[in-house]
């Protein structure tokens, strides 16, 4: 069982105890569950920089990256540093987040946020939107085909934009279809992390132009987005290069100031 495989089953138990705690249809009564999400495709076809900063406090590669910062204070330095979006881990036993997190960032700025979650039960998805996302994240190495539509038409249904993930043309054959906005290709092998910017650089002539493609992982330089930019690539998610510094907020500014 590799890692993936692993977060996944764990992933399974911990949504069943959820659904039986709190019931969607009181996720649904949320404050936020009825505003109008801002959007991330639009944002990242209109920027000169595409970035998705990300917090994040520990990964299964990684160990701990950042535990001693505030959503809060991570969230605001982000959108002051032109950060197009923010991408939120809320899985507490791999990445040490939890939807509070989610919920703090989106009382905290106005930048549209990415649930970054293992997401595979449209309950997730009304959870997502209760809790101040404006875009999900879809992996398409834990979900089928139907899967794939029936939680890119729940979430296109509630106005949430989907972030669908690739890592292998397989992957992205079964996931073309209207209810995608965004094709994320992570350049990390989930099997052995093993992280290559080729990976995104040869998928990126399969994605149909209708889609705003996204990089992720791996981009550590604006050297490598640089790289990437040629290969029709609006969107670049950036996680541990920034959650690694003291001042994440402030190296987002610096990596953008000197992409522009």
């Amino acid at each position: 069982m590799n890692i993936l495989e692993k977060i996944f089953a764990d992933k399974k138990k911990e949504v069943a105890l959820k659904k039986s705690l709190i019931p969607a249809s009181q996720l649904e009564q949320s404050v936020l569950f009825q505003r109008d999400c801002p959007s991330l495709s639009t944002g990242l076809k209109e920027s000169q920089s595409g970035i998705i900063a990300e917090h994040k406090r520990r990964s299964p590669s990684k160990s701990i990256i950042n535990h001693g910062l505030n959503v809060d204070e991570v969230a605001q330095g982000y959108q002051d540093a032109g950060a197009c979006g923010m991408s939120v881990l809320t899985d507490g036993k791999y990445f040490g987040g939890s939807l509070d997190d989610l919920l703090i960032a989106r009382a905290s700025v106005h930048i549209p946020l990415l649930r970054k979650e293992f997401i595979f039960d449209p309950y997730q998805i009304i959870e997502a939107k209760a809790y101040g996302a404006d875009v999900i994240l879809l992996i398409a190495a834990i979900l089928d085909q139907q899967q794939i539509k029936t939680l890119s038409e729940t979430a296109k249904s509630i106005g949430l934009e989907v972030l669908l993930e690739v890592h292998n043309e397989e992957e992205l054959q079964k996931s073309i279809m209207p209810s995608i906005d965004l094709l994320g290709v992570n350049n990390r092998n989930l099997k052995n992390f093993e992280v290559s910017l080729d990976t995104s650089k040869s998928l990126a002539k399969l994605i149909p132009d209708e889609f705003v493609k996204v990089s992720e992982s791996g981009i550590s330089s604006t050297a490598a987005i640089k790289e990437l930019q040629p290969y029709g690539f609006k969107g670049f998610l950036i996680g541990e290069n920034f959650m690694k510094t003291d001042q994440p907020g402030e190296s987002a500014k610096s990596f953008i100031s000197e992409l522009l």
